[in-house]
């Protein structure tokens, strides 16, 4: 009996870590419907944005209240969580705080009361969190793709924390011999008096408690970032690896059109010649993106990286000036209609049988696409490097490519490109009379 603990413990984290292990794999089977798309350029630039965006937080702290409130929970989640590891070890060994008989005293104790200081900033920060959600009521946590669930999801991570964070310093404050060695318990010490009319037996099942608790409800947490907005905290990192390195605004031309405006351009090539070298004489199926299997891996990518922030849509003119747009909600539509496909996948034996919907029109409208001005103000102001423009363009390219669903003054434009070399319709022999003006 006395390794039933130990067997216990080796279940939970097998059961933990295997549920999230399939997760995961369903994730990456999810991001793979997508395009391939070539993102090997440039990796020192890469890596360098990854350490600044993703790890340094550079792009949080442009707003500094949220901004460094983030910092000091995800410094402080991180680090605390550390902890973790002596936790996994004394629960399949058996041991209690095998630190203590690998590292110093001293070193240990400041190793842990660092945490226990980081966990009394991470229940502030959250404390600030949460007002700002309920009390203060800030307006881009209740646009109308907040209700419901992705309203609730951030309360909730809250919630989570302040239990994991309560559970560490309670785990602390009742473990007598840690609290006898004077060293590293800067907080739980002030948490100890409140245990003082306990006998030495219920500390005990009170610190085993809070021990089983905090390493279950880690797991837990673990397991509930599939279905939350959260799970930014694991792919923040390769999201902003494989961000864009091009200027903003630079539009990806498509090989194809591109070979068939050369042609056209040039009297004297020939329409039945090879393919230039290099060039991929592959003409594709569809051009630009009406579902999510038409958009690239990096774009899928970005829709399940999304925090829900709503830093983009806050700075998104159209959506400032009462239209229909909101980044924010592109990406939220993105990932929740390839949830829907890999659900239809898991349900049909890993093919991936036609429902009937897609995501433009079921999900997207024409309306929320057109409102766009393509200022690039959404990816400018996104923490981790998401781009909504990018899917509001492939999409549009469908709407007009292969639909011919342009807005009206959109197909007089491209008309009057056509026919008279310019976007206005002036006859061609008055193209250069502003010249004659000079």
């Amino acid at each position: 009996m006395t390794y039933l603990p130990n067997i216990i413990f080796a279940i939970i984290l097998f059961l933990g870590t295997g549920y999230f292990t399939r997760n995961v794999n369903k994730l990456i089977r999810n991001i793979k419907l997508g395009r391939k798309v070539d993102a090997s350029d440039n990796k020192a630039q890469r890596w360098k944005n990854m350490a600044k965006i993703a790890l340094g937080q550079s792009k949080m702290v442009v707003r500094p209240i949220s901004g460094i409130m983030h910092i000091i929970v995800y410094i402080g989640f991180v680090i605390i969580n550390i902890e973790v590891l002596e936790i996994i070890i004394d629960g399949l060994l058996g041991t209690h705080r095998i630190g203590l008989s690998i590292l110093p005293t001293s070193l240990y104790g400041f190793l842990i009361g660092s945490f226990e200081i980081l966990a009394v900033l991470v229940l502030v920060a959250v404390a600030v969190f949460w007002a700002r959600r309920n009390i203060i009521k800030l307006k881009r946590f209740f646009n109308k793709e907040m209700e419901g669930w992705p309203r609730n999801d951030g309360n909730i991570i809250l919630y989570f924390e302040v239990v994991l964070m309560c559970l560490f310093l309670t785990m602390n404050a009742t473990d007598t011999a840690f609290q006898d060695l004077n060293s590293g318990n800067i907080i739980s010490q002030f948490i100890t008096p409140w245990f003082s009319g306990m006998s030495e037996t219920a500390l005990h099942y009170v610190e085993r408690t809070a021990w089983w608790l905090h390493i279950v409800g880690i797991l837990v947490f673990l397991n509930y970032l599939y279905f939350s907005k959260h799970l930014h905290i694991l792919l923040a990192f390769p999201n902003t690896y494989y961000g864009g390195l091009k200027p903003q605004g630079q539009f990806n031309n498509l090989e194809a059109v591109t070979n068939e405006v050369k042609l056209m351009m040039d009297p004297n090539a020939d329409p039945f010649a090879a393919a230039p070298e290099g060039a991929s004489e592959e003409v594709p199926e569809k051009f630009g993106a009406s579902d999510v299997m038409d958009l690239n891996q990096i774009q899928l990518l970005n829709a399940y990286t999304c925090t829900e922030c709503g830093r983009c849509t806050s700075e998104c003119p159209a959506n400032q000036t009462g239209k229909k747009l909101s980044p924010r909600k592109i990406m939220m539509d993105t990932r929740d209609r390839l949830t829907e496909v890999g659900i239809n996948i898991d349900n049909n034996n890993g093919e991936f049988k036609d429902d009937g919907k897609q995501l433009l029109n079921d999900y997207i409208t024409a309306e929320e696409l057109w409102a766009c001005t393509s200022c690039n103000a959404c990816v400018e102001a996104c923490p981790v490097s998401i781009n909504p423009l990018s899917i509001i363009l492939d999409m549009r390219r469908y709407l007009v490519m292969e639909q011919s669903a342009a807005p009206m003054e959109l197909n007089n434009m491209m008309t009057n490109i056509e026919n008279n070399g310019a976007p206005w319709p002036y006859n061609q022999m008055d193209r250069l009379n502003w010249a004659k003006e000079q």
